[in-house]
């Protein structure tokens, strides 16, 4: 849809809205004109207030956040009248529908290859990220927790001008020279879901989730030891960057987070001084004039700081990816080599692999127990059969599966919860098995019952020996914590997957990290599975999903930020794309946990992230602030779309003359093809690359062509006489029409490798061939 025709439905939509007498209103994020000086008031806010008071309407509205630091503008509640006056008001750029955002719910340094002896390395280069500050935006922290101690920590960056906020359960003595900031932002979440129920959750930077200590400690938690998870994963918890300082914003409660309180977070991190932002919450993708996070990771970006995104996870399906915007560095999940089998041992003497983490008590050894499907179990009261199969609450009869193992289908409620609602009914055990779309995908969950997970095959074994067996029995084995696992990494099923449904000219995800199965700090409010009648404690926790993954990235980038103090946010995501690996460690391309199959671009963008090697890059591809507004212009953004994000003015007429969106100095090539009946089509792309690495060095090409298709690069050697010294090359993609269906596509992966003997500076090249509808 053209961005013009979306703002016209925008406003037609409040048009209409303002006739109806039932209309409620709604929260906005407004976007004032960075032109439009506020002088006649003393304050921003005193100004914002008489826009307001000027739409002529008799509903009086409070003004929530005003943002001074990313763009000027407030959020505030707004009936229709209101906004529709306010959209027409010659000083506002945009107005924006407050969304709702989700989370994307260690062994991980040493697999990364993080090395903590000898005299170089990232870690020692960085000083391990001891200047740098790491934004966490999340669910709030811990405080006081290992992870978080200052022990050997010099003084708080001088830089810094943030502070925490001090509440009755988070009192100033919360915070250290390593936790060195802390705030929380909930009022657009107030406006909407009515004020917080502080018998469950806390209006603090308390961590009352557990996800936003999670994340944080990933990012930089201290060396800990001993650390694990109800026994599991025993040995030292360490985040990516254990020196670097973390500020903490709280922006996500028990029914999500909000755009207005995470702008609020973004404006306050920008304005205190952070050096990169974290942030493991999405949503569904939209224009990037119309993305909240978006619009503020652009301001991060252009104050010079790092944003990592988790990429979401909507995987194994395609065109899942979330965090899309090239400012952020968008990124997937992998698996690391280590897991804890628990395996279904059947009846008829078959083995199924699963995967569990549960500490007692156990079941009986060397005794079956019946087993018996949820689907079978719904109770006599209204109950049915789909909801039994799920293990939805209330849905299973305790005299059918007392004592027994049930198994139990994935699916709407969580994978905890699900074992909740079997011990309630009496059951002895849970096996959940993953439905068709899961896959082979396995996450380790740390049950209230003796339970595991098994993937959609080992679902369908256990299924087919329950119509088969006359007293099918069966028990869970488990195994512990198993080391050295072949193959690793994997693309773990859940990681969304390309393409970018935004903008196909850009792949993402960028990268992926460690997500699956990750050992980090957690509150001993909370107990390990989440579920609220769960009251164990444990100072470590273990999770997967994105989220998971995302922080890894960020502390990375505060150690690459450490050790090159020049490079920009966009030259940190180069290093770390252009050195990525995608083979595991039996040295085969990885392969998709879903399926089994050999994994692609789309899953895993430029690789699996290989920080020594990012220390050294050899080249990156740089990008500025005004390379970014070009690429919007050449999605035929308007002027008006393009400064809602970028706050700049923009004249697109010359960036429409120099290219395309595809020509963003991006490390990864996209090249997108419509299949109008021509038989032969072909695209260009120019780059430029800095040297970073030796001063002088000749680089060579070597291009592997997407099959089927005709890649050439000028020049193809690339000679640097100094460090810091930009040379361009042009690629030129050529590809012939192949036969599909209409309305469908086909994508092939290549790539292009620039090496000066040294360092190998690789670009993913994507081409898509789609045939019209």
């Amino acid at each position: 849809m053209a961005p013009s025709l979306t703002f016209s439905l925008l406003l037609l939509f409040l048009t209409l809205t303002t006739s109806t007498p039932t209309s409620k209103p709604k929260t906005f994020i407004v976007l004032v004109n960075p032109d439009s000086k506020p002088t006649i008031f003393p304050t921003h806010t005193n100004w914002y207030s008489s826009l307001l008071s000027s739409t002529n309407t008799t509903t009086t509205s409070t003004i929530l956040h005003t943002y001074s630091a990313i763009f000027h503008g407030f959020s505030a509640t707004l009936s229709p009248s209101q906004a529709a006056s306010l959209s027409s008001h010659p000083h506002i750029l945009s107005l924006l529908p407050d969304t709702r955002r989700y989370l994307h719910t260690t062994r991980s340094p040493q697999f990364l290859g993080l090395k903590t002896s000898g005299n170089s390395g990232l870690l020692k280069e960085s000083d391990f990220g001891s200047d740098l500050v790491i934004a966490v935006i999340d669910t709030g922290i811990t405080p006081n927790h290992k992870s978080f101690n200052d022990e050997d920590l010099g003084p708080v960056p001088t830089k810094w001008k943030g502070h925490c906020v001090t509440t009755l359960d988070f009192p100033h003595s919360s915070c250290n020279k390593k936790l060195i900031g802390a705030k929380f932002f909930s009022q657009g979440y107030e406006a909407t879901n009515g004020k917080i129920n502080e018998t469950v959750e806390t209006k603090s930077p308390k961590d009352t989730d557990g996800h936003g200590t999670h994340t944080a400690s990933i990012a930089a938690g201290r060396y800990v030891f001993p650390a694990s998870t109800l026994g599991y994963a025993r040995g030292v918890a360490a985040g990516m960057a254990p020196k670097a300082r973390l500020a903490a914003y709280k922006v996500c409660w028990s029914s999500g987070c909000y755009d207005s309180d995470i702008l609020a977070a973004f404006d306050a991190a920008v304005a205190d001084g952070v050096d990169v932002i974290s942030l493991s919450v999405g949503g569904v993708v939209v224009p990037y004039y119309l993305d909240a996070i978006a619009i503020g990771a652009f301001a991060a970006a252009d104050a010079g700081i790092f944003v990592s995104a988790s990429a979401g996870n909507g995987g194994p399906g395609a065109l899942t990816v979330t965090n899309v915007a090239p400012w952020v560095t968008t990124v997937g999940a992998g698996t690391i080599d280590r897991d804890f089998p628990a395996d279904v041992k059947l009846g008829n003497e078959k083995i199924i692999p699963g995967m569990s983490i549960y500490g007692g008590p156990n079941l009986v050894p060397g005794r079956m127990y019946p087993l018996v499907y949820g689907g079978s179990a719904q109770t006599g009261n209204g109950g049915d059969g789909y909801s039994s199969s799920l293990c939805l609450d209330g849905s299973l009869d305790p005299n059918f599966v007392k004592g027994k193992i049930v198994l139990c289908d994935r699916g709407i409620n969580s994978r905890t919860a699900k074992g909740e609602v079997v011990k309630k009914a009496g059951g002895a055990g849970m096996v959940l098995a993953n439905a068709v779309f899961d896959g082979e995908g396995l996450v380790a969950d740390c049950h209230v019952l003796p339970a595991t997970a098994v993937g959609a095959a080992g679902g369908d074994e256990i299924r087919k020996y329950l119509t088969e067996a006359k007293k099918p029995v069966a028990t869970i084995v488990f195994k512990g914590t198993r080391l050295g696992v072949r193959p690793a990494p994997v693309v773990a099923s859940f990681s969304a997957r390309g393409t970018n449904p935004e903008t196909p000219e850009i792949v993402k995800p960028d990268v992926i990290a460690p997500g699956l199965n990750i050992l980090a700090a957690w509150p001993d409010s909370v107990g390990p599975s989440g579920i609220p009648s769960d009251k164990r404690k444990t100072e470590f926790n273990i999770l997967s999903g994105t989220s998971m993954a995302c922080p890894h990235v960020s502390g990375l980038a505060a150690l690459l930020k450490a050790a090159h103090p020049e490079w920009t946010p966009a030259s940190i995501r180069s290093a770390l794309m252009t050195t990525a690996y995608t083979v595991d460690n039996r040295g085969e391309t990885m392969i998709d946990e879903s399926t089994g199959n050999v994994s692609s671009v789309l899953d895993y963008g430029a690789g699996h992230v290989h920080p020594e090697k990012a220390m050294d890059p050899g080249l990156v591809y740089d990008i500025s602030s005004y390379d970014y507004v070009d690429f919007l212009c050449n999605l035929n953004y308007t002027t008006k779309n393009v400064q809602v994000v970028t706050r700049k003015n923009a004249d697109c007429s010359g960036a429409k003359k120099a290219g395309h969106a595809g020509n963003l100095n991006y490390p990864s090539l996209s090249a997108v093809f419509q299949q109008y009946g021509k038989h032969k089509m072909s695209t260009h792309f120019i780059r430029t690359v800095t040297n970073v690495g030796d001063p002088k060095s000749v680089y060579q090409v070597t291009i592997r062509p997407p099959s089927g298709m005709m890649v050439t690069v000028q020049p193809e050697k690339l000679a640097f006489r100094r460090v810091g010294q930009k040379l361009s090359f042009l690629v030129r993609v050529q590809a012939r029409e192949i036969k599909l269906s209409p309305g469908s596509s086909t994508m092939k992966g290549g790539s292009i490798v620039w090496s000066d003997g040294k360092h190998t500076v690789t670009s993913p090249l994507l081409v898509t061939l789609q045939q019209p509808l």
